[in-house]
């Protein structure tokens, strides 16, 4: 087989495992493209090359994150479309600024910016309170939010409703991986699914309260239960690969108790 023929069996089964991934025929997907079904199958059995053009017109309608459509333009013998640049890279300084105030506007309460594996990348001073007492090892960089919320020695002994969060997380981690194929989420969720899961308060640990709306993180913080739920951000108009990968993860009080705790931390300071 020629290096020609090889980029396009590589591209198109890459295209065929992102459209089975979605749970697309060949056709509903060349319906919402407008690429002939006949086409399609053609670039899927490598009998087509794709242009650039229409990968980015199908990797679109499969929602194919950049840094996984990259890997179609190499698959296919072209040079990746997306730019990946550090987040201080000077094109991506407004953005970092956008984040730093957003994280520091949202004080007294905690707020992240995460990538697409959990570790994290900022945060603000809120947080600080929520991981004292965690093992040094899981606070050494890159801190992954998953590992220290469900390692024995990390958030899990002080979170009350360890198994409904447990729950939660893994949920989370299942589904981006889905999204995303990413083998270091699959890592990641197989190594955290290990962990032991019979710290916290048994009565409040595994399902809902009668009148929770939203999955909480029920969550001791010197020797008061703190309760709180989440809002995630991310730039939706991203085309570099850095960017696409971030999101805020922006933590609510979830009760009144904990929204005067956490004014009354602020006063104290």
């Amino acid at each position: 087989m020629t290096l020609a023929l090889e980029r396009e069996s590589a591209v198109g089964t890459l295209l065929r495992t992102w459209r089975e991934r979605r749970r697309l025929t060949q056709m509903q997907l060349a319906l919402t493209t407008d690429v002939s079904a006949r086409h399609l199958s053609f670039v899927e059995t490598g009998r087509s090359r794709p242009t650039p053009q229409m990968i980015d017109r199908l990797a679109e309608s499969l929602e194919v994150p950049l840094r996984e459509r990259n890997e179609l333009f190499l698959a296919a013998g072209y040079a990746p479309r997306y730019a990946e640049r550090d987040l201080m890279s000077p094109e991506l300084h407004a953005v970092a600024d956008a984040f730093r105030a957003l994280l520091d506007a949202h004080l007294p309460h905690p707020a992240l910016v995460l990538d697409r594996w959990w570790d994290i990348v900022d945060r603000n001073a809120a947080t600080d309170p929520l991981l004292a007492g965690c093992a040094t090892e899981l606070l050494e960089p890159p801190v992954n939010v998953i590992r220290l919320s469900l390692h024995p020695a990390g958030l899990a002994p002080r979170i009350r409703n360890l198994g409904q969060w447990r729950a939660f997380l893994l949920g989370q981690v299942r589904h981006r991986f889905e999204r995303t194929a990413d083998p270091r989420l699959a890592d990641l969720l197989e190594e955290v699914s290990t962990y032991s899961h019979t710290a916290g308060d048994p009565g409040t640990g595994t399902g809902a309260r009668g009148n929770d709306v939203v999955v909480p993180l029920r969550l001791l913080v010197d020797g008061a239960e703190l309760a709180f739920f989440s809002i995630a951000a991310s730039v939706v108009s991203a085309t570099d690969v850095t960017l696409d990968d971030l999101h805020i993860e922006a933590f609510y009080p979830a009760d009144a108790f904990t929204a005067e705790k956490l004014r009354g931390a602020t006063a104290a300071r």
